[in-house]
């Protein structure tokens, strides 16, 4: 099966040699994959990788769909879709709570909003010069090129801070420093006192850096981190990518699809006990999420049967939206 999809990946997509082969030799299973063959051949797949979502309070279990592509044949025919809905089907069984996506066109947002999906994941860029001072000389900044569980650990601890965001397993951090490698990339970490207080991970593009991740505990760390990748590319200005801000502009991401309702309106109304809500829900793929949800008090109560009272009537794609979007989600480091 891994070679099948590897040929449909390499005629579908434009990825280099490196990438793909770093992809199919550290990422892909097969136990993660979901296609549709027609004989011996595999016309459609997909990959559902899993990720751990702060949402709520909690940490739930999310699948990122990833490599969904089409033979170019087969195309029109609804083998995507066929294929997306059994792949929700999967999640159900297994306990995903929602699915996650980035688009690989502006044209697909609609289409994956027909499946399910809403547009909530969203970022801010901040345009930066450089600092030109040098940084205490207790702040030690160096380039991390493998993986080390150290700065796993500090990484993980400080995105896990975020309250509504894709979180990296140890499994995924060691893709990314693969990534990092063949991508023009690179990992800084400062430390101060021999103690992680710093990390930033950054790409060198043709007319800029761009920073994806910068977190640190102090200014000394994060100027420190700054001065570094100043000193090792020669630029003076660089773009940072952030979790949506009011006071940036923002621009669309990713988008979300809740898989097990009842699961996640029940976190949601623990998380917001002040919240009322009477809801009736259709969900065209799965309709083990069709119903009536009823949310006061912390409690989410469901019912097949309607309950007095007026409800507000949403799909999958609505719901998704209407909860998520308050909380503002984020994802980054995804080799989007």
């Amino acid at each position: 099966m891994k070679k099948r999809v590897k040929a449909l990946w390499e005629l579908c997509f434009n990825d280099s040699e490196e990438f793909t082969e770093m992809y199919f030799s550290l990422r892909y299973r097969n136990e993660i994959n979901h296609a549709i063959r027609s004989g011996d051949e595999v016309i459609a797949a997909l990959q559902m990788l899993p990720y751990p979502m702060t949402f709520g309070g909690k940490t739930v279990p999310t699948a990122y769909v990833s490599g969904a592509c089409t033979h170019p044949d087969f195309r029109g025919k609804g083998a995507m879709r066929e294929l997306l809905s059994q792949s929700f089907a999967r999640m159900l069984r297994d306990g995903v709570y929602f699915s996650t996506l980035i688009p690989a066109e502006p044209w697909l947002f609609d289409y994956y909003k027909r499946m399910g999906y809403a547009a909530v994941f969203q970022y801010s860029v901040k345009e930066r010069t450089l600092p030109e001072f040098i940084p205490p000389k207790e702040v030690v900044v160096d380039r991390v090129a493998a993986p080390r569980e150290e700065v796993y650990a500090y990484l993980n601890k400080k995105l896990s801070e975020r309250p509504c965001c894709i979180q990296h397993t140890a499994a995924d951090f060691e893709v990314i420093m693969a990534d990092l490698a063949i991508s023009d990339g690179n990992l800084w970490v400062a430390r101060q006192a021999d103690e992680i207080k710093g990390v930033a991970i950054a790409y060198k593009r043709a007319d800029r850096i761009v920073v994806n991740e910068l977190l640190a505990d102090n200014k000394d760390a994060e100027y420190g981190l700054l001065y570094a990748i100043k000193q090792c590319t020669g630029c003076s200005r660089l773009a940072q990518l952030l979790p949506p801000d009011e006071e940036l502009p923002q621009h669309p991401l990713g988008m979300a699809r809740i898989i097990r309702a009842k699961e996640v309106l029940q976190v949601y109304a623990s998380a917001f006990p002040e919240e009322r809500m009477q809801l009736e829900l259709s969900d065209k793929q799965l309709s083990v999420n069709n119903g009536y949800y009823y949310l006061s008090g912390g409690k989410c109560r469901y019912s097949a049967e309607r309950l007095p009272g007026a409800h507000t009537r949403m799909d999958i794609s609505e719901l998704t939206e209407r909860i998520l979007k308050r909380l503002k989600p984020y994802m980054s480091l995804m080799l989007n």
